[in-house]
């Protein structure tokens, strides 16, 4: 039976709740190109099924006539200002981490365990993030992101690529995430997925080993939507580990 030694940690939804401000960001890049264009929390939901800042930007203006080179370098245009917007606001500090991830993140830490990103957005934004809420000491030795792994979730490169830089095996590791692409991505590269559920990330959870709210913290405990094992309103690594011990007995690598 395969021994958990590293938790792999999606981002976007998973670490914090960063889709509202990703939208605020994108809208207001839209703006200051002046382009008639705006997703509403709704549409946006809609858009985020394509993973990938760039890939959302080319399929919600694909409409606007454009041949593919005008249409290529506006979107590389648009997306390199929301991308300066974001990170602007994320060192401002209009990002959190969610409930439970620095609790579990240490708690893994102390423990002995390797963590990893693997995420489809960009490394700036991901930086960003880890200094605004880590500073120095973020616990993540490997970063695989858009910038690593081109194609998207919910392909399975961005952990193929997280797993080789860690040495591991899948089935060493654990991923962490809140979307139905993620989910397929951790699972089609062989990794078992716990599930914390977000504002942005939709459904389609089917292969997660476990559905939570958010990773709970003392006085804010976390309610198991599906869970094979006793959860008792906080994942920890106590929990996690037998969580996947659960899933390796029952050979659902």
């Amino acid at each position: 039976m395969a021994e958990l030694r590293a938790l792999i940690w999606d981002v976007d939804g998973t670490l914090a709740d960063t889709e509202a401000l990703h939208l605020a960001c994108f809208n207001e890049a839209f703006a200051a190109a002046g382009i008639d264009f705006a997703w509403s929390v709704e549409t946006y939901k809609q858009a985020l099924r394509v993973t990938g800042g760039k890939e959302r930007l080319h399929a919600a203006l694909a409409g606007l006539g454009l041949d593919a080179g005008e249409l290529g370098a506006l979107v590389d245009r648009l997306h390199a200002d929301k991308t300066a917007r974001y990170v602007a606001a994320v060192r401002d500090g209009r990002l959190a981490l969610r409930p439970g991830v620095r609790r579990l993140a240490e708690d893994a830490r102390r423990a002995g365990l390797r963590q990893a990103i693997a995420t489809t957005t960009t490394r700036a934004n991901v930086d960003a993030l880890l200094a605004a809420s880590f500073g120095d000491e973020h616990p993540f030795e490997v970063i695989a992101c858009a910038d690593t792994a081109p194609r998207k979730k919910p392909a399975p490169d961005v952990y193929h690529a997280a797993l080789h830089a860690l040495g591991m095996e899948a089935a060493q590791a654990l991923a962490i995430e809140d979307s139905g692409n993620g989910v397929r991505a951790a699972r089609a590269a062989g990794v078992p997925v716990l599930v914390t559920r977000s504002e942005f990330g939709g459904d389609g959870f089917d292969g997660a080993a476990a559905v939570l709210t958010h990773l709970g913290e003392p006085g804010n405990p976390a309610r198991a939507e599906s869970s094979p094992i006793t959860f008792s309103g906080a994942a920890d690594m106590a929990w996690a580990d037998a969580l996947h011990r659960h899933v390796a007995a029952t050979d659902r690598f």
